[in-house]
């Protein structure tokens, strides 16, 4: 086969790979102690997202967050600022940035040319005692903004003389202050977050600041692109999705169990953030399914590692197909990790690239890392 014929037929197998990952269907799953029961949505359901456009050429609300009392959400987006909804008007309003280097920021052009200079804000949690909302900067590491906004702080951008590579989510122990965090990889940027993946690349780190202290710890390494945190309505364990294995892990902190590490709930696509829920349990928000093609890729690192030796950007090439085909997975796990709880859309033009959902006032307000918009869905 000649050198053409090759690279037509590797990029035909990597378009293959992107767009299965899509062929999924909108419904519902509720489970009763019983059976499962699965139901399609009505139109009425359907109808209860609701779009709510982010600032102008800005792209992917991350996270979601609201303040001590009760004001927002507060969201990051590409072009490295923090916004904060208001409740009122009706409108999103500038809140912090993670980076003093602004020129250029804004405006309409491909952010993540620019993100590890402007910043790329992704995990957010509020310290409920001094209001301080810390940050999991990608580029910028943990940072912290008072609560009046502005510039925010940098905190620690390495841990064991090791920098961080991909800061991604975060959650806080609101007692004694300490930030639970992730670093995804120390290999790879959120910019070539596929290759993370594809790699097998096993550099990602859970790890704990101590705010008195100022020192940080590493809990766990050797990870395999460990995204999302939760922390248990009363901190005996925290909850971490590892995004390659498409599975949600337990880290004991207290009990008797403390220190060990183990499966809480296996997926049926690839987790990005975790959080609680007030109704119990835990909202996951998944970017896109595992089909059997990804599942045998992910299965020989060779193959993998040899499509990422490929004359083309493969994240850019993901970005381009996930715009066409729409895809969207919401998940809510009981204390025991069993699914209670998904809804699914395959409607093309709102759930795509799911990456976080928090549920506040009867209403769940979902996230996408690709996304012009936040989305409000009625429960």
């Amino acid at each position: 086969m000649n050198s053409k014929l090759f690279l037509a037929a590797s990029i035909g197998v990597v378009l293959s790979i992107l767009t299965t990952l899509n062929v999924i269907k909108f419904f519902s799953i509720k489970n009763n102690a019983a059976t499962a029961n699965v139901e399609k949505l009505s139109n009425h359901e359907e109808n209860k997202f609701e779009v709510v456009p982010i600032v102008e050429d800005a792209v992917g609300p991350e996270s979601f967050v609201f303040d001590p009392l009760g004001g927002g959400p507060y969201t990051g987006i590409s072009d490295g600022r923090i916004v904060k909804w208001d409740q009122d008007k009706h409108h999103w309003i500038n809140f912090a940035v993670t980076s003093p280097n602004r020129d250029g920021c804004e405006g309409s052009h491909e952010h993540d040319k620019t993100e590890h200079i402007c910043g790329r804000p992704l995990g957010l949690c509020f310290n409920e005692t001094s209001g301080d909302l810390y940050v999991a900067d990608a580029y910028m590491g943990l940072l912290i903004v008072g609560p009046q906004g502005g510039l925010a702080t940098e905190v620690v951008t390495r841990a064991h003389g090791i920098p961080f590579g991909f800061t991604n989510a975060l959650d806080i122990d609101q007692e004694p202050g300490a930030v639970y965090f992730t670093d995804s990889s120390s290999q790879y940027q959120r910019r070539n977050y596929i290759s993370v993946i594809l790699s097998g690349d096993k550099t990602g780190r859970l790890m704990k600041y101590d705010p008195e202290s100022k020192q940080v710890q590493v809990l766990l390494g050797n990870l395999s692109f460990p995204n999302g945190v939760a922390l248990s309505k009363n901190g005996d364990f925290i909850l971490l999705a590892e995004t390659t294995h498409c599975r949600i892990m337990r880290y004991w902190l207290k009990t008797p169990k403390a220190g060990t590490f183990q499966v809480f709930a296996q997926l049926p696509g690839f987790p990005d953030n975790i959080k609680r829920s007030p109704r119990g349990g835990f909202w996951v928000g998944i970017h896109s399914r595992r089909l059997w093609i990804l599942k045998l890729v992910l299965s020989y690192p060779s193959l993998g590692n040899a499509l990422l030796k490929l004359p083309l950007d493969i994240t850019k090439a993901y970005s381009y197909v996930a715009k066409w085909t729409g895809n969207g997975l919401i998940i809510r796990l009981s204390e025991q990790g069993v699914i209670l709880e998904m809804l699914e859309d395959t409607s093309g033009n709102r759930w795509k690239s799911i990456s976080e959902v928090v549920e506040k006032d009867e209403t769940l307000w979902i996230g996408s890392v690709t996304m012009p918009f936040a989305g409000k869905y009625k429960i």
